[in-house]
C-alpha cells in the first residue's frame, strides 16, 4: 500500500514539473485585448489550484486603469463575497506609498535624501551606543542599507544597528518605523494623517487608510492560512509606515498610475526615486532597490515593483515604465504570491527575476503537494513516500525554507507532532544550518519537551553563537 502510495506521488508530481521550470522563463507580452481575457480565464482556476478564498485585482494599460475584479469570497466561512471595495492589507507596499509622500518633503526642503536623520529627531531614537546612527539617512532606509533589521527582537526596546549604513542592501521595515516618526516630528501631524494629505486625498484613494477604520468590520478580508482556512484579521487603531495600509486594487492602481508618470513629484526627484540604487546581491544581478521600491531591469526595460506578505494574507504589484502598463492584486491568502509568474505572464508577459529572488513557493510545488499530504496521510506516511519521490527525481526536493514554512504551517495548525516530523527532516537535509535546529527545538518547546528543546536550541547555537532568538529562548527554559 505503501509502495503503491509512492509511486502515486512521484507520477503527480513529475506531471507538475514542466509547469515548475516556466518560473524563470520569459513569456510574450500579451496584446491588451488578451491580457483581460487571459486574467479573466485564468484566474477562478489558480485561486482554486492554490486555495485562495478571495482576491482583487487591477490592470493598468497605457498609463490607465482598464479593469478591475473581484474574485471569491471575504471569509471562507460567513461566504461574505469580495467585491471592488473589500479592503485588503497592502502589508510591504504600504511602504512604496511612504516612500513617495517622504519625496514630497523632499521637493518641498524639508527633508535632504542625506542628511542624517537623528538631526532632524533631535535624539538618536532607540539606538543605545552606536555612534553610527549618525550614518542613517532618508536615502539609506528608502534603499534599505540603513544597517537596521527587519524587526527588532520581539519585546526588545533598543534597536541594533547590525552593519555599517550604506554597506550592503538588507531589506527592514524597522528603517520606515524610525522615517515616519521623524517626519511626524518635521510636519507637527500623526503620520496617518501625513499620508491622507500628501497621498490618498490628491489621488483620489478615498478606500484606503494607514490606520483601521470602524466600517472596516464589514468591509475587510480575514486572512486564510495554507489551506483557505479562516485564521485571523489584523484590526486595531495602531499604525505602521511599513505594513499597515489598508486599500483596494483600484485604490492601489491609482497611485500605480500616478508613479508611472512621476505625478506629484519634481521630475528630477522622480527620476532618483526609479534609479537603481543598489542591488540586492550577486546573484541576482538585474533586481535593484530605488528609492522605497524594487526595480527589474532587464532586456523588457525597466519596472517598478514590491510585494506584500504580511503571512496569511499576500499582495503584489509590477508596472513597466515603458509603456505604462501594470498589474496589482490583493489576495487573503497565505498562498497569494504562489500564482504571481501566472498573472504576471497574462497580464504583462516578459522576464521577472523579482519573483526568483523572492523565491516564494508556486502553487504547483513539490512543497505544496507535500503539504496537503501531511495535513491527509500525517507527516511520517507523507515524508516516507516524499523521499521515495525525492530519490528517483532529486528535482522534486524542498528546499530548506520551504520545509521550514511547512513545519511553521502546522504549528499553526497544533498539530505539533506532524511539525517535529517536518523540522526533523530538514535537520536531516541541513544539518549545519543553525535555524532548522533551531525550529526542531521550537517544535519540542511547543509540545511541552523541555529537555529536548534545550538540546536542539543549544545545537543551533553551537553553529550560530549569534543566534539572538535561540539564546533568548534557552534562557527562558533554563530559568
Amino acid at each position: 500500500m505503501k509502495k503503491a502510495f509512492a509511486i502515486c506521488f512521484l507520477i503527480f508530481l513529475s506531471a507538475i514539473l514542466f509547469a515548475q521550470h516556466r518560473a524563470a522563463k520569459s513569456s510574450p507580452q500579451p496584446s491588451p485585448e488578451n491580457a483581460i481575457k487571459n486574467l479573466e480565464r485564468t484566474i477562478p482556476d489558480l485561486m482554486q489550484k492554490a486555495d485562495i478564498p478571495g482576491m482583487s485585482v487591477a490592470l493598468i494599460l497605457h498609463g490607465k486603469i482598464v479593469w478591475t475584479h473581484a474574485y471569491g469570497v471575504m471569509n471562507a466561512t460567513t461566504r461574505q463575497p469580495v467585491t471592488n471595495t473589500t479592503i485588503f492589507e497592502a502589508a510591504s507596499l504600504t511602504k512604496v506609498i511612504v516612500a513617495y509622500s517622504v519625496l514630497k518633503l523632499v521637493d518641498e526642503g524639508k527633508l535632504d535624501l542625506d542628511v542624517p536623520l537623528n538631526k532632524y529627531f533631535g535624539n538618536n531614537y532607540d539606538v543605545v551606543n552606536d555612534n553610527r546612527i549618525d550614518q542613517i539617512t532618508t536615502r539609506r532606509v528608502l534603499t534599505h542599507t540603513s544597517g537596521f533589521p527587519n524587526w527588532r527582537a520581539e519585546g526588545a526596546s533598543s534597536l541594533p544597528i547590525n552593519f555599517t549604513p550604506g554597506e550592503k542592501f538588507s531589506y527592514s521595515g524597522e528603517g520606515f518605523v524610525y522615517l515616519s516618526k521623524v517626519v511626524e516630528k518635521i510636519t507637527g501631524e500623526a503620520f496617518p494623517d501625513f499620508i491622507q494629505r500628501t497621498v490618498l486625498d490628491p489621488l483620489a484613494m478615498t478606500n484606503s487608510s494607514l490606520a483601521w477604520k470602524d466600517d472596516y468590520s464589514t468591509r475587510a478580508a480575514h486572512r486564510h492560512d495554507m489551506l483557505g482556512n479562516v485564521s485571523f484579521r489584523q484590526e486595531g487603531k495602531d499604525y505602521n509606515a511599513a505594513a499597515s495600509l489598508r486599500t483596494t486594487a483600484e485604490d492601489y492602481a491609482k497611485f500605480m498610475v500616478a508613479l508611472l508618470s512621476g505625478t506629484g513629484l519634481k521630475p528630477a526627484t522622480w527620476q532618483e526615486m526609479m534609479k537603481p540604487q543598489v542591488n540586492v546581491d550577486a546573484e541576482h544581478s538585474q533586481v535593484y532597490w530605488g528609492l522605497g521600491v524594487g526595480l527589474e531591469v532587464t532586456d523588457d526595460g525597466k519596472a517598478f515593483w514590491h510585494w506584500g506578505d504580511q503571512g496569511d494574507s499576500k499582495a503584489f504589484m509590477n508596472a513597466r515604465l515603458d509603456e505604462k502598463n501594470g498589474i496589482v492584486y490583493f489576495t487573503n491568502s497565505a498562498n497569494g504570491l504562489s500564482i504571481a509568474k501566472e498573472i504576471l505572464d497574462d497580464a504583462l508577459g516578459g522576464t521577472h527575476p523579482s519573483l526568483l529572488w523572492l523565491d516564494y513557493e508556486r502553487y504547483n510545488s513539490p512543497g505544496r503537494t507535500l503539504f496537503k499530504t501531511i495535513v491527509a496521510k500525517g507527516a511520517p506516511e507523507a515524508l516516507a513516500a516524499w523521499r521515495t519521490a525525492r530519490k528517483n527525481n532529486p528535482q522534486q526536493s524542498v528546499n530548506e525554507n520551504q520545509m521550514n514554512s511547512l513545519g511553521y504551517a502546522l504549528l499553526r495548525m497544533k498539530r505539533v507532532d506532524d511539525a517535529i516530523e517536518v523540522f526533523k527532516q530538514n535537520t536531516v537535509d541541513f544539518p549545519q544550518s543553525s535555524n532548522v535546529w533551531d525550529s526542531l527545538a521550537e517544535g519540542y518547546m511547543t509540545k511541552g519537551d523541555k529537555p529536548m528543546a534545550i538540546q536542539y536550541y543549544e545545537k543551533s547555537l553551537q553553529l550560530d553563537p549569534n543566534n539572538k532568538n535561540g539564546e533568548e529562548q534557552l534562557k527562558k527554559l533554563k530559568q
